[in-house]
């Protein structure tokens, strides 16, 4: 493709009033209102005696921020892309990137825990709206992960060095919910200074996180999954009292090899040795060693987790170990330094309650990996910096964030039709750029306003859907 004149015979200007940068910010936001962010906002965060009118019309501020972050904006200064060409005329109560600024600068802990409350109840609505958690009544996973945000600059309150060797950074414990059906909504998300423990109130979110799940319609049976750094006795413990179950790596400790050990002495001498091979029809890479895995052996023992601890917090349970064959290390010409004498193997062990099968629980704890691709969509938004100085602006940011990524995904889901459609299991920044960042000059006809899209754009079907969907279910008056 080439330019069809001369560049320098192309002149740029901007100034058409009628162009509309990001159409799609028109259903999105629609279905904004009818899950209740502004109301539910105006009621519950309140912020009184700030300098300047800081914590006047905060849900309005709040919508500002969502509606920024889902056309894009990582920082304050990006929401002034809200304020460009036609937004004014299809939007109201628009603000100002320094407003937005001076507004979540003012919150405290009590205010993010007021707007955790909304974002609750909003992401509530958002799954019942659009049906985003396919069989939720009979099985659903709950997925626990920390996640480190790396900080730029001297002023971050919480920035330390933490896990990552210096580098500054934020590391707030994330959540989500899935079905074996759909792609995962965040149910929560909580920051957390740079140096954190990873296990640092991590039973606390997951007895909140796990009543969350119920209130997004999760009333079968659930999974709680996470690895070896949520191995807990505290964490283990809040997701049982809540009428969960478990899945969750133990990593290598000395209780675990010797029931590794047992297990496999009790069994050498049967045909099988006990383990059942095992071959994935779609190889993943090792954690440990970068190799690609494609085939390895599995098998199930009865344990007891935690018999360091008092009685009352041992849980009886099973683990579920998957092994592999350990390479000999290649030398210079990438061939084996010598042959084995008998195979030796890597251990993977995962305790698991309840009475799935082996098989089963395998398979679903290897789909925890899903949420690296969460990771990935949150350092590729408005998580790709922490915009504030003050430690509780950036959480109040980061719980925005959250919202955005859920509306965002409800829009996807809509713009499908069905759970298993292409933009229902798309990442953010592909419903983004199809449906999101749409140009379109705005008309009036009839005392209407009209949308006018380019021409053979190619996800125009998508977009008229999810346009159509929402408009059916805004209130007739509108």
């Amino acid at each position: 493709m080439q330019v069809s004149h001369k560049v320098s015979t192309v002149s740029v200007v901007f100034d058409e009033d009628n162009l509309l940068t990001d159409a799609g910010l028109v259903p999105v936001m629609a279905l904004a209102e009818q899950a209740g962010l502004d109301g539910l906002v105006d009621e519950h965060v309140r912020i009184v005696g700030a300098k300047n009118s800081a914590g006047a019309n905060p849900g309005a501020k709040v919508t500002s921020v969502v509606a920024g972050m889902v056309s894009g904006a990582d920082s304050f200064d990006d929401m002034n892309r809200l304020r460009a060409g036609a937004t004014s005329k299809i939007f109201t109560g628009v603000r100002a990137s320094s407003t937005i600024g001076t507004f979540l600068r003012v919150f405290t802990h009590g205010h993010n825990q007021q707007l955790e409350q909304v974002f609750r109840q909003v992401t509530a609505n958002l799954v019942k709206t659009a049906g985003m958690l396919p069989g939720a009544g009979e099985f659903a996973f709950v997925d626990i992960d920390s996640l480190h945000l790396e900080t730029y600059g001297y002023a971050k309150q919480g920035a330390v060095n933490g896990r990552l060797k210096g580098k500054k950074t934020l590391h707030p414990l994330i959540a989500t919910i899935s079905t074996p059906l759909s792609r995962p909504v965040i149910a929560g998300i909580r920051m957390r200074r740079g140096n954190a423990a990873d296990v640092r109130g991590a039973s606390r979110f997951t007895a909140q996180i796990l009543k969350q799940a119920r209130a997004c319609g999760a009333t079968g049976m659930i999974v709680l999954r996470g690895d070896s750094k949520f191995y807990s006795a505290k964490v283990v413990a809040a997701a049982l009292r809540n009428g969960a179950q478990v899945s969750i790596t133990t990593g290598s400790n000395p209780a675990v090899n010797t029931a590794i050990t047992d297990y496999t002495s009790q069994h050498e001498n049967t045909p099988d040795r006990g383990w059942t091979p095992i071959h994935y029809p779609n190889a993943f890479v090792d954690t440990e060693t970068g190799e690609l895995i494609s085939d390895a052996e599995v098998a199930e023992m009865p344990f007891t987790a935690f018999t360091s601890k008092p009685f009352a917090q041992q849980v009886n349970g099973r683990l579920i170990v998957r092994r592999v064959k350990r390479l000999n290390p290649r030398n210079t010409n990438g061939e084996a330094d010598q042959l084995t004498l008998f195979d030796t193997w890597r251990h993977h062990a995962v305790f698991v309650t309840g009475t799935i099968s082996l098989l089963q629980a395998e398979a679903h704890h290897r789909a925890h990996a899903v949420m690296e691709q969460v990771n990935a969509d949150a350092k590729a938004s408005a998580l790709a910096h922490a915009p504030s100085g003050s430690f509780q602006a950036n959480a109040a940011w980061a719980t925005c964030w959250a919202i955005a990524h859920n509306l965002t995904r409800a829009a996807g889901h809509l713009a499908s039709g069905h759970p298993q459609g292409f933009y229902a299991r798309a990442t953010t920044p592909t419903i983004r750029a199809t449906l999101i960042n749409v140009p379109a000059r705005t008309a009036t006809r009839a005392r209407r306003t009209v949308l006018h899209g380019p021409t053979n754009w190619p996800h125009r079907q998508a977009f008229t859907l999810l346009h159509e969907t929402v408009s059916a279910r805004a209130p007739s008056a509108a």
